[in-house]
C-alpha cells in the first residue's frame, strides 16, 4: 500500500532560503504558479501588480518564493521608502556634519553692525558657527566700536572679530576701525553701504541694486526705486528668503566672514 506524505507543500517551497528582492517598479519577474511574466507597475500591502508585454495586468500576493527572477526563485517584498536625503554641504559650502551637536560657546565673539547682518550670517554660516561654538552679536552701528572693544576685553583665548559695512578708504567707518589696535581683534568689512547689497541682485530677481541719492535713507530709497512697499522690514525678509547658500552672496562679503571665523577659532 502506497503511503502519502501529509506535507503537501510544493517542492520548490521546501528548498533552501531564497533572497528577498524589493518589488521596485519595472522589475521583470515571473509568477511561479501561473507562469505570468511581467514588469512590476505597483506594489501595495500584500500584493504586487505585474504588466506583461501586451499590456495585460495581473495582481499577485507577495507569497514567499512566489516569483522567478532571471530563472531563480525569489521572495518579493514591498520596497522601503527612501528616507530624506541629507545635505553633504552646509549653506556656506563646508562639509556637513550630520547630527553634530552645537559646541559650547567660545569666549570669542563676532560682532556685526545690525540685525540684518546677523540674520544673513546665520542664514549662510549658522551650521558652521554652531559646530565651532562661535556666537554672533549685532551692535546697532559702529560709532562706539572702540569703547565696545575695550568693554569686551579681548585676549588670546577670547578673540573678537568685527564685520563693518562700507569699510572703504576715507569713510567714517574706516576712521573708526583704525582706532581699534588690539592684536586680539580683527576688524574687516565689505564695500557696500548696507548688507542688503551683499546679496547678488540676480538672487533677488533684480538687475542691480539702485543708486540712492545722498541725503535719503538708503533702504527706503531702494524700496522706492524698485517699486516695493516702503516697509524695510518686509523688504529685508523678502531679500533674506532668496538666500539659500553662499552662492547668493557677493565674494566681498564671503571672504570677510570666513576670515573672521578663522581668526576667532584659531588655536
Amino acid at each position: 500500500m502506497r503511503s502519502y506524505n501529509p506535507d503537501l507543500t510544493p517542492a520548490w517551497k521546501k528548498s533552501a532560503p531564497v533572497p528577498e528582492v524589493p518589488a521596485d517598479r519595472d522589475l521583470v519577474v515571473e509568477e511561479v504558479t501561473t507562469g505570468f511574466c511581467g514588469a512590476v507597475i505597483r506594489c501595495e500591502a500584500g500584493t504586487v501588480t505585474l504588466e506583461d508585454r501586451f499590456g495585460k495586468h495581473r495582481v499577485f500576493p507577495l507569497d514567499p518564493r512566489g516569483f522567478l527572477l532571471e530563472g531563480r526563485v525569489v521572495t518579493l517584498v514591498r520596497p522601503t521608502a527612501p528616507g530624506p536625503s541629507r545635505p553633504t554641504r552646509t549653506a556656506s559650502g563646508s562639509v556637513a556634519v550630520p547630527e553634530a551637536r552645537a559646541r559650547v560657546a567660545r569666549a570669542g565673539r563676532i560682532y556685526v553692525e545690525g540685525r540684518h547682518d546677523a540674520e544673513l550670517v546665520e542664514r549662510v554660516w549658522g551650521d558652521d558657527l554652531r559646530i565651532e561654538g562661535v556666537v554672533v552679536e549685532y551692535l546697532e552701528g559702529v560709532d562706539d566700536l572702540p569703547s565696545i572693544v575695550a568693554g569686551f576685553a579681548p585676549a588670546p583665548d577670547a578673540r573678537l572679530g568685527v564685520l563693518v559695512d562700507h569699510l572703504v578708504p576715507g569713510s567714517k567707518e574706516s576712521r573708526i576701525a583704525a582706532r581699534v589696535t588690539s592684536p586680539d581683534v580683527l576688524v574687516v568689512g565689505h564695500p557696500y553701504i548696507d548688507v542688503w547689497e551683499a546679496v547678488k541682485p540676480s538672487s533677488v530677481g533684480i538687475r542691480a541694486w539702485p543708486a540712492v541719492p545722498r541725503g535719503q535713507d538708503w533702504k527706503t530709497g531702494v524700496c522706492r526705486a524698485l517699486g516695493w512697499p516702503e516697509n524695510t522690514g518686509a523688504a529685508w525678509q523678502h531679500i533674506l528668503s532668496r538666500v539659500t547658500s553662499y552662492k547668493d552672496l557677493e565674494p566681498e562679503l564671503l571672504g570677510r566672514v570666513e576670515e573672521l571665523i578663522d581668526f576667532v577659532t584659531a588655536p
